[in-house]
């Protein structure tokens, strides 16, 4: 199976070159705790999220908090570890790229493909 990776509707270009999905209890708890990296072009899509905490994480992290049509609501960029953060309501799922990843802008349509 090929991997799934994020483009930015628009235009057509990547946002995340691997993708990972955690859209079940388990992945979605363990998330991205104890990894000792993230490498650049890899992602976690967590679907749905409502908040997220870097407890236990080694490394810092950039958000891009996306709405239930995968429109980019709100950016939390480097994001360290052992913080907490709650987004805008409207935020159903988050994408975690490594910290310093080119980001999309607020209000932009994301897709996986």
């Amino acid at each position: 199976m090929a991997a799934r990776r994020v483009i930015a509707v628009v235009d057509g270009r990547t946002i995340c070159d691997e993708l990972i999905v955690a859209d079940r209890f388990w992945s979605r708890l363990v998330g991205l705790q104890f990894r000792r990296s993230l490498a650049t072009g890899q992602g976690l899509l967590l679907t749905p999220c409502s908040s997220i905490h870097t407890c236990f994480m080694r490394f810092a992290i950039d958000l891009i908090w996306l709405d239930e049509t995968q429109q980019v609501v709100e950016l939390s960029p480097n994001i360290a570890p052992w913080r907490f953060v709650i987004p805008t309501r409207s935020a159903r799922a988050v994408l975690e790229l490594p910290a310093g990843s080119s980001l999309p802008a607020v209000g932009e349509q994301l897709a996986v493909v």
